[in-house]
């Protein structure tokens, strides 16, 4: 993995541009660029959505397998809820202006399975500074049976891909509960990623391991104990909340970045990037679904995925609110914003590029925009 890519220093008025107006929307309306009452709500009710469902089941007081099973799939409602719309913004620095609460509400990501550190360098590293960028994007590459980048190794089963890949994707917090955390970080504290975040192996490890035995402890042996179930079933429900969780993530994030339309930048020989950091964002990040109030809501402002690669320090609540703001100045300076009108159109584009993707190894979206003066 090549973390030494350099972006290219000029163009870099848009941005400059962009950020004094989007500060002076929230200096002119007298607004915090961190959570609101509205935020705070939707907190309260994203861990509701995850705990009081989990509470119901192990009570007992629902005997119904069916029952059971259904209150298994609501719990992973939640559990996405919690991902998209509180651990997302915390562990961006963005929920609050006091480290503590961004702290204390980002390892939620523990308390539900996963753990913080690993999430904080594989999306706010990796995924945020070199977005679409093969080998170094692990949001994209590699990926084993799901080919997501041209510069990806292609093998005959991807002709299929936008076929099977919405069943991977139900997986994919399942594998990051079962395996993916431990690779991960073994492989960051040897690239000296866990450094960069001012962190050591030995305290990560230590947080892990006591997060998993505690978050396998309450969703695994307390229903085995406390409930008249099989281990097989208590598997099937564990399994259907993490797939129902897991598929809400990935055709959330997706149709954002592996999109047709959206770029996949190839630095030079020397590890130069074409274009400045900004107008990085801007050429392989998509928005999608402004409309849709509900699914904003739910899924923590992540339709609007332009302003926040451009702003992940700002609250998504207050994306609705900027994105007027963005595409407007992208549009002055002569720049792409990319946008699908609703959700279903975004879902897809995704699968066009899939299957495009899959098609064979001659593939490559052509790059559509050389915006740095020579």
């Amino acid at each position: 993995m090549n973390l030494n890519l350099k972006f290219a220093p000029g163009n870099a008025d848009f941005f400059s541009t962009l950020t004094q107006r989007v500060n002076g929307y929230f200096k002119t309306n007298h607004i915090e660029r961190t959570a609101n009452t509205e935020m705070v709500v939707k907190t309260v009710f994203m861990f509701a959505l995850y705990f009081v469902p989990y509470f119901v089941l192990i009570s007992g007081s629902v005997a119904s397998a069916w029952g059971m099973l259904g209150l298994c799939l609501i719990i992973g409602l939640g559990k996405a809820g919690i991902g998209l719309s509180v651990m997302h913004d915390a562990n961006h620095g963005s929920y609050s202006n006091k480290t503590w609460v961004n702290n204390l509400l980002g390892i939620s990501l523990n308390l539900i399975g996963g753990h913080a550190v690993n999430w904080k360098v594989q999306h706010n590293v990796l995924h945020h500074t070199y977005t679409n960028v093969h080998d170094v994007d692990e949001d994209i590459s590699p990926r084993g049976v799901l080919r997501m980048a041209p510069g990806s190794t292609w093998h005959p089963l991807h002709r299929y891909q936008h076929i099977y890949a919405w069943f991977f994707y139900g997986l994919l917090t399942f594998v990051w509960i079962v395996a993916k955390d431990y690779s991960r970080l073994i492989k960051y504290e040897k690239e000296g990623l866990l450094k960069k975040q001012k962190t050591t192996a030995a305290k990560e490890w230590t947080i892990l391991i006591v997060s998993k035995i505690f978050y396998f402890s309450y969703i695994i042996v307390l229903p085995l104990v406390l409930l008249p179930v099989t281990w097989w079933q208590v598997a099937l429900g564990f399994f259907v909340m993490h797939f129902v969780s897991g598929f809400i993530l990935a055709i959330i994030f997706q149709p954002a970045h592996v999109v047709d339309g959206t770029e996949y930048p190839v630095a030079d020989g020397k590890g130069n990037l074409e274009n400045n950091w900004a107008i990085h964002q801007l050429l392989t990040t998509t928005d999608f679904g402004h409309k849709n109030k509900i699914l904003s809501w739910y899924v923590g402002g992540l339709n609007y995925q332009v302003e926040h690669h451009l702003f992940p320090n700002i609250c998504h609540v207050h994306y609705r609110n900027i994105a007027p703001i963005v595409e407007q100045t992208a549009k002055e300076f002569g720049l792409p914003y990319k946008s699908k009108d609703t959700f279903f159109q975004a879902v897809a584009a995704h699968a066009k590029l899939m299957k495009e993707l899959g098609a064979g190894p001659e593939f490559r979206p052509a790059a559509k925009h050389s915006l740095n003066p020579a």
